[in-house]
């Protein structure tokens, strides 16, 4: 029987592990995928894509830059291999006495960043995400402030929330933090439905108080469970600690280099046409689904492995778990791209085009969806890419590469959306290319160095994954045209079933053909499972 507190697996079934977590992690996150697609429905359907909703998700942004930035991904990046590190070395008391300092420095940190956040929130407002709007009406720029202070303790509740998360996951528990992104989207679900009409955009904002107050309770009880051993201490002369704050500095740089980027292009974008940051973010969030579904399910299943395996010096472990880890997201993440080119039109149609959203939303959100989606395989790809970097204490490294890709991120939105004008086009996209684009860039180059560091990363498994799903896809992408052209004046529902069951089963028909493994180690562990729930063993 195993225990809460034993490490991961090891090695030599590390792939195999991978896997079945990753299966966990992909089915939370596709129903909080659903929550969230439901969200997105209630929001723009009760308040379009117009100025309201360009405010709420400029204030937005500011928070989420600064969760981010301070207890995001580089916490996570940072706490998750010490942390687990200490756990395959059978050094339990002294993870949790790691967990706790972090938990105390964090909560310190974020409360003081969050009142200074608030306090300056007019000069946030006017001077960074008005900076090249000068003609904005002062009621929206007004609105921008109160929702930015609304919202600031959601950045101290998120951020206890995924410390919670990084212990959760390090112990091998996947399925509550997982689930978690839905209590959030449930939050803003329940505030827009329930509170008084007479609020307007105010029930958002509350909502995203409520939601992230859900992502951290529904993870406690487990957290619980684990018995760990609170101390009330800062920790600052443990050496884990300054391990964390050491590697976590780099990353530190790095997301707010990330987040940067997402502040330039709503700067960018509210000196557009009216919706264009709203319709950004709608479409950034749909590229954002499969992204999540599939990419940061096999990542965060595999951070705890590649961590183990490094702290313990095992790279050829490591190597192979990486690439089996690479080659899952191709097979997944090539076409889901294509997919959802081909359906994105009709999906945005169908879900959002009623009450306050308008054809030329639709249109708008569409168009930018295209030039997203462009880079999904490329984001999907760094997912796994940057954590095995992390696994390795190598914060650096990435973060080096990141800071490149804002410059480029930055030149290229500052030129893209000229040029797409000239071409007659929405500018709009030229924001979503940059973004694609820079993208490609940092991953290729991200690749390269890993290839570097670990001797190898079995290129030969990923390039013939690669082909493999670029020819299924290719079929798959034959036939979900050949449909739409079939059904052109039927409903939206029909089209989009339709396409997702032949696209579906032309993919898997593909993979069969072509003797894929994966495809064979997937329908095992489905059988399994099934025998397993049939016939349950007894411990």
């Amino acid at each position: 029987m195993t225990l809460p507190d034993s490490p991961p697996a090891q090695p030599e079934s590390a792939s195999r592990q991978i896997a079945r977590a990753a299966g966990t992690v992909m089915i939370a996150f596709i129903l909080t995928q659903l929550l969230g697609l439901v969200r997105g429905m209630v929001n723009y359907q009760v308040f379009g894509a117009g100025a309201e909703m360009d405010s709420f998700n400029a204030a937005n942004r500011v928070t989420e830059l600064l969760f981010n930035l301070m207890a995001g991904g580089a916490l996570g990046s940072a706490f998750i291999p010490v942390f687990t590190g200490l756990l395959a070395k059978e050094e339990r008391q002294t993870a949790w006495k790691l967990a706790s300092a972090i938990a105390n420095l964090l909560f310190l940190v974020l409360t003081a960043i969050g009142l200074l956040a608030a306090v300056f929130a007019p000069q946030i407002v006017r001077h960074v995400l008005f900076l090249l709007s000068p003609g904005v009406t002062p009621g929206q720029e007004e609105l921008t402030i109160f929702l930015l202070r609304l919202m600031m303790p959601s950045v101290v509740i998120f951020g206890l929330s995924g410390l919670m998360m990084g212990i959760l996951n390090a112990h091998q528990k996947f399925w509550l933090p997982a689930v978690a992104p839905g209590m959030y989207s449930l939050g803003q679900i329940l505030g827009v439905l329930l509170l008084p009409d007479e609020l307007g955009i105010t029930r958002l904002g509350l909502g995203v108080l409520a939601g992230s107050l859900l992502h951290l309770l529904i993870q406690a009880p487990q957290l619980i469970r684990l018995k760990g051993t609170y101390s009330a201490s800062l920790g600052l002369r443990m050496d884990e600690v300054r391990e964390v704050v050491k590697l976590m500095g780099p990353r530190i740089i790095g997301v707010a280099v990330v987040q940067i980027n997402f502040i330039v292009n709503t700067i960018i974008g509210l000196s557009l046409s009216e919706g264009s940051v709203a319709t950004l973010s709608l479409a950034f969030t749909w590229m954002l689904m499969p992204q999540v579904a599939i990419a940061q399910s096999i990542a965060i299943a595999a951070m705890p492995t590649f961590s183990a395996q490094s702290a313990l010096g095992k790279l050829d472990d490591l190597r192979s778990a990486l690439a089996s880890s690479l080659r899952g997201v191709l097979l997944l993440a090539v076409p889901a791209s294509l997919g959802l080119i081909l359906l994105r039109k009709p999906l945005i149609q169908l879900l959002y085009e009623h009450g306050e959203f308008t054809a030329r939303d639709t249109e708008m959100v569409a168009w930018a969806l295209l030039w997203y989606v462009a880079g999904l395989v490329f984001h999907s790809l760094l997912e796994v890419i940057v954590r095995a970097f992390y696994a390795l204490h190598d914060t650096r490294t990435p973060v080096t590469m990141t800071a490149i890709n804002m410059g480029l991120n930055i030149a290229f939105s500052l030129t893209f959306p000229g040029w797409f004008s000239h071409l007659g086009w929405m500018p709009h996209g030229g924001l979503a290319l940059a973004n694609s684009l820079a993208t490609l860039l940092e991953c290729v180059a991200l690749i390269i160095l890993l290839r570097r560091r670990l001797q190898g990363l079995q290129g030969s498994r990923l390039l013939s994954a690669a082909a493999q799903s670029l020819l299924a896809a290719g079929v798959m992408g034959a036939a979900i045209w050949g449909w739409l052209s079939l059904a052109s004046d039927w409903s939206n529902w029909t089209r989009i079933l339709g396409g997702i069951i032949i696209g579906l089963g032309m993919y898997a028909a593909g993979l069969v053909i072509m003797r894929v493994p994966e495809v064979f180690q997937v329908g095992e562990i489905v059988k399994n499972k099934i025998q397993a729930m049939i016939h349950p063993r007894l411990e």
